[in-house]
């Protein structure tokens, strides 16, 4: 492995390329599969996906609800829909949306689901986001939605390093990733929205990551993080990849690192 590409300069594409390329095969798709299981899709249902990404959970639904069926995939950020655009097969149709969480652009009663992996953590107003949810559902629709936490050792780890070799600004960004996990918040959150019974249930998931020094730039690379770590020089970004390399020793098992992330689910009807 050159020096050139240890340090994470070899990584080319945008932020969303680089989060279908190597974030969603090591974390997105696993936990994906999960979401779908729980949210049992039908054929025929109308499906909103919010916070979509690249499309990862949103081409998996389309998938399951078939022809007759309809899924549109909702995100606050182009170039993750151009590339959920891109990585979508010519046989699935799937309407692509740039909005924002907190104001969905659909009528009332206009879908029979809605997911929402690993995002809702991010909107600032999370009322009013699950509000608007339940107002897009059919009476007696469902949202399935899934956030990571909290934070565990693994990345505690970086962040930690990112404050110290980057700065307090993108350690800020791991803190914000593992912020929403509480059962009883959550619960509190999806009833104040105006959800019937929510049910919120906290498990492990096991996931295998690749090995440290690949990780760690491939999952900056995936994210905010990458502009920061660029701009940041060479001298920086090895102290950063030494320790965090170091520290993460105790997870690696046969060249992989091993990652145990508490995801939490939430399942409620309007």
């Amino acid at each position: 492995m050159n020096q050139h590409h240890v340090y994470g300069k070899s990584y080319k594409g945008t932020a969303a390329e680089n989060y279908q390329r190597f974030f969603v095969p090591a974390i997105g798709a696993p936990v994906a599969d999960d979401l779908i299981a729980i949210a049992d899709l039908q054929p025929g249902e109308r499906v909103l996906d919010i916070a979509c990404g690249t499309g990862v959970v949103t081409r998996l639904a389309a998938e399951r609800v078939g022809a007759t069926g309809s899924v549109t995939g909702l995100d606050i950020n182009p170039g993750m829909l151009a590339v959920a655009r891109s990585a979508t097969p010519p046989h699935l149709s799937i309407d692509w949306r740039e909005a924002n969480a907190e104001s969905l652009p659909f009528p009332d009663n206009a879908f029979d689901v809605v997911l929402c992996q690993m995002g809702l953590q991010f909107v600032s107003g999370k009322l009013t986001a699950l509000r608007e949810m339940r107002r897009v559902l059919e009476r007696g629709g469902r949202a399935v939605i899934s956030v990571p936490g909290p934070k565990p050792p693994l990345f505690a780890i970086m962040t930690d390093a990112l404050a110290r070799h980057l700065s307090q600004e993108a350690a800020a960004f791991g803190d914000l990733v593992f912020s929403m996990h509480d059962i009883d918040e959550i619960k509190e959150l999806m009833r104040s929205a105006g959800f019937g019974n929510a049910d919120v249930e906290a498990k492990p998931k096991n996931l295998r990551l690749p090995a440290p020094a690949d990780f760690l730039w491939q999952y900056i690379h995936s994210t905010p993080l990458a502009e920061p770590a660029t701009q940041a020089d060479e001298a920086t970004r090895a102290a950063l990849q030494r320790e965090v390399c170091e520290r993460w020793k105790e997870f690696v098992e046969d060249d992989f690192l091993s990652l145990q992330v508490g995801m939490t689910t939430a399942t409620a009807l309007k």
